[in-house]
Order: structure tokens, then C-alpha cells, then sequence
């Protein structure tokens, strides 16, 4: 059997142990300082004999229990002074381990247990002086032994004290750094689902309407030339613009912060007839109806409600089977109230309302406050309404 390395001993001490061995290496640093003032005292009676030396250790002992009983630690040490003080005739070093036991209370306790046990130390200190002290009460001995009780008292509150401070301000510092992180993966996650929305209406609409007019180009290519050419121009318009959208956001996602991003402008409401336009040359029959009082309208409001018609009209292409659609814009108790209504069958692949689109589009209106519904329309065909607060009154 080998023996045990002693860094393997060590890592098996338990904390308790470790504490109990450092208070025995107190217990013996108080025993040293007490028999090295009775080696230098001229006084024929402190000489270091086991007795005496056994008083000394057992004077100091109390401190071995002063982190679990604190209190009693600072009596039994008080008490104990009493009975070696007519042994050792030492004073110098004999109060040390009450100093102790009152560091360690004051450590501990709270600070009225601590006012409790400084005031009923001040008898027995005066007790211990009358009986012991050769020159009595009246003496510079008072109160030099009065603060010998009183300043470790006083210490240990004001550590304590700060300690609680530095755990408090560690507190605080933890906790704004963690709400910073908490802010900004909030908003990483906002921006990727902003990028997210906006590259899924790009993208989408662009290819949605170049699969429809390919579609039309492909049948006119033998029958009408002219036609056929100008869906070719479409296509190519459409896909333009699409890359133009991916090129600029994929320019926000490469900024740096010492960059300066690239600013286009926002589409907005203005530009649904634009929009019309795209689906007209793919064979939709758009009709709009603005409202003249929303000309004016706060940006990301006109940018949010061109999103929704633009995705509900990438819809009507992709899934209604429709040739008619209806998008009405106007304004209602402050309110930007839109309605894309086609002339479908009513029932699409996410009839459901959960596609990515309807998604998309409910997301934008949630953010600015508002509400929107997809659905099949009253009297027919595919329904999607969305009422938006407008926050800056225009």
C-alpha cells in the first residue's frame, strides 16, 4: 500500500476541519505572544513553567469556538482572565484572546447583539482593574483597557459592514451586466426577426412574380412576341429591384460600427401602386383605394402597411388562384386600417392563417401596437385585414 501524497490529504480536509485548524493555530500564536512577555518581563513571577504554560493555553482556548458561539467565546475569554491573571501576572498579551473573541462576534452577530455584549464587557474590565491593577480605577490602565475591548467591536462592525457594501455594489454590478446581455440578446433576436421579415417579403415577392410572368412569358413566346418581350423586361425589373433589397441588407449585416451604413429609402405607402403594377404585368387585376388622408404618414408605418399589402399580395399570386384582387388603405380613429381581398376560392395551402407570410405579416402589425387577420373573406375569396395605431398623430 502506498502512502498518500500529503497535496492528496489536503484537497480531503473539509472546510470545517480547516477551520478548526486555523483557529488551533490562533489558539498557538496568543500561547507564543503570552510566553514571550513573560520572558521579557522582570517580574520574578512569570516565569514559564507547565503550569503556567498549561493557564496559557487554556486562557486562549475559548477562541477555538468563536465562529459558532461568539458570545460565549467572549465571556468563557473574559472569565478566563480572572483566573490567570493571579497566575501569570502578565497584561499586555492575556486581554488578546477577548480581542479576538470580540472581532470574531462583532463579525457574526448583528450590531445590537454587539452594542449588548461592548456594555456588559465594561463591568467586568472595570472589576478585572480594581482587583488587579495596582494603581486602581483612576488610572490611564482604564481606559487604555476600556478600548482594548471596544475597538475590536468597532473594527468588526466596520469591516462587516464592508463587506456588505463590496457584495452589494458585486451585486449590482452582476445584475446590470446581466440585464445588459439580457438587452442586447433581446435585441439581436428583434434585428434577426426584422432582416428575417424583410428578406422573406423580398425574396418572396420577387419570386413569386417572376415564376408567374415566366409562366406567361413561356406561353406568348410563339403567339405574341411583344407581349413575351415585355414580361422578359418585368422579370427583369423584378429581379433588380430584388437584388437591389438583398443588397442593401445584406450591407447592414457586413456595417461595422465604424461604418456608415447605407441609407435607401423606405418603401411606404406611396409606392403600392408600384406594387400594383408588378402584379399586373403578371396577370393579376389590381385595383387600390389609398385614402387621401394618409398621405402623411409616421415611416415605419407606411414601411410596415406596404409590407403586409406586398405579402398579401405574394399570396394572392402564389397560393389564391385569383385574377382579381382589392387592396383598400384608408384611415379610421387613428388608425391605419388595411384590406387585401381577393376573388379566390377562399381556401389556401395555410388556410390556416400559420404560414410563414401570415406570420410575418402579424408580427409587423404586433410590433407597432396593431392586430391582423387572415382568413376567408364574407362573401368569398381570401381575406387579410390589419388595423394599425398610427403613434405620431399626423
Amino acid at each position: 500500500m502506498t502512502a498518500a501524497s500529503p497535496s492528496a490529504y489536503f484537497r480531503g480536509v473539509t472546510p470545517l476541519r480547516w477551520t478548526f485548524l486555523a483557529d488551533l493555530g490562533i489558539v498557538a500564536l496568543l500561547t507564543a505572544a503570552m510566553v514571550l512577555e513573560c520572558l521579557i518581563s522582570d517580574k520574578p513571577q512569570s516565569d514559564v513553567t507547565p503550569a503556567t504554560l498549561t493557564v496559557m493555553v487554556l486562557t486562549s482556548m475559548p477562541v477555538v469556538f468563536r465562529r459558532t458561539h461568539p458570545t460565549i467565546a467572549v465571556f468563557a475569554a473574559m472569565g478566563a482572565l480572572f483566573a490567570a491573571f493571579p497566575v501569570l501576572h502578565i497584561y499586555q498579551t492575556l486581554p488578546f484572546p477577548t480581542m479576538v473573541a470580540g472581532y470574531s462576534l462583532a463579525l457574526h452577530a448583528g450590531r445590537r447583539r454587539v452594542i449588548h455584549v461592548g456594555i456588559a464587557l465594561v463591568p467586568f474590565v472595570l472589576l478585572a482593574i480594581a482587583i488587579f491593577s495596582p494603581h486602581g480605577l483612576i488610572d490611564f490602565e482604564t481606559p487604555k483597557n476600556l478600548a482594548l475591548v471596544g475597538l475590536p467591536l468597532l473594527l468588526g462592525v466596520a469591516i462587516k459592514d464592508r463587506r456588505a457594501y463590496l457584495a452589494t455594489l458585486v451585486d449590482r454590478a452582476e445584475t446590470a451586466e446581466r440585464t445588459r446581455e439580457e438587452e442586447t440578446l433581446r435585441r439581436v433576436s428583434e434585428e434577426r426577426l426584422r432582416i428575417a421579415r424583410d428578406v422573406h417579403d423580398v425574396v418572396a415577392h420577387a419570386m413569386v412574380a417572376i415564376n408567374v410572368q415566366a409562366g406567361v412569358g413561356a406561353h406568348l413566346i410563339d403567339q405574341d412576341h411583344d407581349r413575351a418581350r415585355e414580361t422578359l423586361l418585368d422579370i427583369k425589373r423584378v429581379s433588380g429591384e430584388a437584388l437591389t433589397d438583398l443588397r442593401s441588407t445584406l450591407g447592414i449585416l457586413r456595417t461595422t460600427a465604424d461604418d456608415i451604413a447605407p441609407v435607401s429609402p423606405t418603401d411606404g405607402i406611396d409606392d403600392l401602386e408600384e406594387l400594383g403594377t408588378t402584379l399586373r404585368a403578371a396577370g393579376i387585376s389590381v385595383e387600390l383605394d389609398i385614402d387621401p388622408a394618409i398621405a402623411t404618414l409616421p415611416a415605419s408605418i407606411g414601411a410596415t402597411g406596404y409590407r403586409i399589402v406586398q405579402e398579401a399580395l405574394t399570396n394572392v399570386l402564389r397560393h389564391a388562384g385569383s385574377s382579381h384582387a382589392v387592396v383598400s388603405v384608408r384611415r379610421l380613429d387613428g388608425d391605419i386600417v388595411i384590406d387585401v381581398l381577393d376573388d379566390g376560392p377562399g381556401v389556401t395551402t395555410s388556410s390556416t392563417g400559420s404560414g410563414n407570410g401570415v406570420r410575418g405579416m402579424r408580427e409587423r402589425a404586433l410590433a407597432l401596437g396593431g392586430t391582423l387577420e387572415a382568413g376567408p373573406g364574407s362573401d368569398g375569396g381570401w381575406r387579410v385585414h390589419a388595423q394599425i395605431p398610427i403613434a405620431v398623430k399626423t
